[in-house]
């Protein structure tokens, strides 16, 4: 099943509360957490999470670009995200960090940037609910999709496979209607998506434009066969 959640970096910071009510119909609302340390960017934290979980019913799937996961990723539950993802690179015990995750009521997932081979993970892959491929380096919107993560993105699907898991495999950079079913083809099922919708003139139509497309190309694709 495609599911796209867009992304509030594209979003305007003044107007948090209509822009998450915009993609209404959306699966889940990603949110990018940058520390300007892992990556040079600051965006925003704990509190405006929290302001977020208030004014939306979409669930919030925070992207921890940051140091130090392991410190503070509970407290991102604890301001309401239903997803919390951490970037290996960053964390200090990946696999605690995310039975910790996991514990605390959230769903666990892993980010690798895009210069992060996936193979030294596969152990680590039972422990995750989803695995996040990054198709930019992180740390800025508005990016193009890199086009050589798209044999990592299959290779990650394969060791998805391979174990039976039911791993979600999302993507984030550069997704948009005319990548997006690159992505699919090779194994992705989540697709955070930042100026392709609140680009639009109807962000939630975007949404649902973008889930059909994606749906599609899921539905011929040879991975998905039997899923």
């Amino acid at each position: 099943m495609a599911q796209i959640n867009p992304s509030i970096l594209s979003a305007d910071f003044a107007r948090l509360a209509e822009e998450a009510a915009a993609v209404d119909g959306a699966d889940w609302l990603h949110v990018d957490v940058m520390d300007n340390h892992f990556v040079p960017n600051l965006t925003l934290g704990v509190p405006v999470v929290e302001a977020l979980g208030r004014a939306t019913d979409t669930p919030l799937d925070c992207h921890l670009m940051i140091e130090d996961p392991d410190r503070w990723a509970p407290q991102y539950i604890e301001a309401g995200a239903g997803s919390v993802t951490f970037h290996v690179e960053a964390a200090a015990a990946p696999v605690r960090l995310a039975r910790e995750i996991r514990a605390k009521g959230a769903r666990a997932s892993m980010a690798l940037k895009p210069a992060t081979p996936v193979e030294p993970y596969e152990d680590l892959l039972p422990e995750l609910d989803m695995l996040l491929i990054m198709t930019v380096e992180p740390g800025f919107g508005g990016q193009a999709f890199l086009d050589i993560m798209l044999p990592k993105i299959r290779r990650s699907r394969e060791l998805i496979s391979k174990h039976g898991l039911e791993l979600w495999l999302q993507v984030d950079g550069g997704v948009s209607a005319s990548t997006i079913e690159r992505c699919a083809e090779a194994g992705a099922d989540v697709f955070v998506a930042g100026s392709a919708v609140y680009g639009a003139d109807d962000p939630a139509a975007a949404v649902r434009a973008l889930r059909d497309q994606a749906a599609k190309t899921i539905s011929a694709a040879s991975w998905a066969c039997g899923h």
